[in-house]
């Protein structure tokens, strides 16, 4: 089957470089230890679910269309599965750390986008599984991410029907260039973004020109419209940092009786003390008027009950988080207002499938979040904040309990930090990627999280 990638597919594809690998990442902890044999067969048989993970990008010759998905004719789950230890018995530090390694490597672009790694060797009897998968290969609508189909929601995993499905034959290039000639035949208003990719490749030294005028004149918009200074923009390196955060989420429940606000404030409330206090840690120079601005997600959460359920759109907006407000209660009340008075200049993207979708899992809901930041201009934002709701039921992998469950963001050009909230089993997980040159003081910014949390938890008495 060969199916063409949407234009917001081919941007993702395109993004990719060794400094910026644009995959949604996941980290789940399980107890008791899981067999790689018996991952690898879960996953094998719930292929199927998710027929993308098959796939591979192919180039049109010529660049005469945006790149196609193609079968893999030599689709070797093995290589997508791999295995790796700590010295036992591990720390959590020690996973956090190979984490952070395996988040900076871009994948591999002549195979399928996605790999999955199972983490042996943690204290306690305990192991982890991180996924990554390119944000080109995850809509959250018609294509969902791997870990929508490996969990269960008890420890006897589900069973399925035998896959029946054999390596095709490959189409070479010859058959994808008269594909393309056909498809422009039929479709002829889509000569103009070939003309486009064509141009742009004959002509690289102007374009390079062209470039370098239009960042001299961003540059002068971004000024022009304020956007804040910070720590958090800057050009990123091949290298990460990975850190976690663990609160209670009946605590943003209660922020939010107590205030009559959403759960959604409650946390961006949460991590803008945290982003205050590392700043403070960091003698920026604050003022009451200071704000960053930052991506975040809306419509995810339909929170007018206690109960947490996905929305049918995952949808983004740009808010300026008051770090230079010194009162917590006021800095929540300024998100509460600032989310209200923008949501409806939200940009949204499709979540039906998700929703619907038996085992749910949060990653796609992440990946969508990213996919919506990606609607707003390079230098617009300080930061990308991701927020999904997970299952408040114990889940399983092939037998083993999911303890805790972490989501990887990436960075996005120029963005040292992204903030990643999962909610599972009455816990708010948090995943902090960053730049590793940038944010070695990370583990500040870990601890600002739980101050800022115990300064809103003391407002409520």
């Amino acid at each position: 089957m060969i199916t063409r990638l949407t234009p917001q597919d081919a941007s993702f594809y395109r993004l990719e470089s060794s400094s910026n690998p644009i995959h949604i990442g996941s980290l789940a902890i399980l107890d008791p230890a899981l067999d790689y044999h018996r991952l690898l067969e879960l996953v094998r048989s719930r292929l199927p679910l998710v027929p993308r993970y098959r796939r591979k990008v192919r180039e049109i010759p010529f660049a005469l269309g945006r790149p196609v998905w193609v079968e893999d004719a030599t689709f070797d789950i093995s290589y997508h599965i791999r295995q790796s230890a700590l010295p036992a018995p591990g720390t959590d530090e020690q996973l956090y750390e190979l984490v952070a390694r395996l988040a900076s490597r871009p994948l591999d672009q002549a195979r399928p986008l996605w790999e999955m790694y199972l983490i042996e060797g943690l204290s306690g009897g305990r192991c982890a599984v991180f996924t990554k998968s390119h944000s080109a290969l995850v809509d959250g609508d018609t294509a969902l991410e791997i870990g929508h189909v490996i969990l269960d929601n008890n420890p006897q995993p589900r069973e399925f029907a035998d896959d029946a499905w054999r390596a095709p034959r490959e189409p070479t290039d010859v058959e994808l260039l008269g594909g393309a000639l056909s498809h422009l035949a039929a479709q002829p208003r889509d000569t103009y973004e070939v003309l486009r990719d064509v141009g742009s490749n004959a002509f690289s030294v102007v374009r390079g020109t062209r470039m370098a005028v239009k960042a001299a004149a961003n540059a002068v918009r971004v000024a022009a419209a304020g956007t804040p200074d910070s720590p958090l923009n800057a050009r990123t390196s091949r290298s990460r940092r990975f850190a976690v955060v663990s609160t209670k989420l009946e605590d943003y429940r209660t922020i939010r009786r107590h205030f009559d606000c959403s759960i959604n404030d409650s946390v961006l409330a949460v991590v803008t003390g945290a982003l205050r206090n590392w700043l403070l840690s960091r003698n920026e120079a604050l003022i009451e008027s200071t704000t960053l601005r930052a991506v975040v997600p809306m419509s995810v959460y339909v929170d007018g009950t206690d109960a947490l359920t996905p929305a049918s759109e995952v949808s983004s907006l740009l808010i300026d988080l008051p770090v230079g407000e010194p009162n917590p209660v006021m800095r929540l009340s300024h998100l509460a207002h600032a989310t209200k008075a923008a949501g409806q200049q939200r940009r949204g993207v499709r979540a039906r499938t998700l929703v619907h979708l038996a085992g749910f899992a949060p990653a796609s809901l992440h990946a969508m979040s990213v996919r919506a930041a990606s609607t707003f201009a390079d230098n617009t934002f300080n930061l990308v904040i991701t927020n999904a709701p997970g299952p408040q039921t114990a889940m399983y992998i092939g037998g083993a309990r999911m303890l805790e469950m972490y989501p990887v963001s990436p960075l996005l050009r120029n963005q040292t930090l992204s903030f990643g909230l999962t909610s599972y089993d009455g816990q708010v997980f948090y995943g902090l990627n960053a730049d590793r040159d940038a944010m070695a003081d990370i583990d500040v910014l870990v601890a600002s999280v739980h101050e800022s949390m115990e300064e809103l938890l003391g407002a409520c008495i």
